[in-house]
């Protein structure tokens, strides 16, 4: 392989680099990835029964976690 072809491999992947990075910054920057009213907006559409039912598999997860923490023991 030649060294121009690898200088010119390297300097192109470089800009394509630094414009990767360039793009992201900016997208941080002008609030690109901010879904602030995503939750909130779920919440608003949500009725009583949904919010009881993820309440309620909220709280069969933290009871399997402390299960498992404990040791499963099958009752008797």
């Amino acid at each position: 392989m030649s060294t121009v072809l690898l200088a010119s491999m390297i300097g192109v992947s470089l800009f394509l680099g630094a414009f990767g990075v360039f793009a992201f910054l900016w997208g941080l920057k002008t609030g690109q990835f901010d879904d602030r009213s995503k939750f909130l907006d779920a919440v608003h559409s949500d009725g009583v029964d949904e919010l009881n039912e993820a309440a309620m598999l909220e709280k069969r997860k933290k009871d399997a976690v402390k299960r498992k923490k404990e040791g499963y023991r099958p009752p008797d």
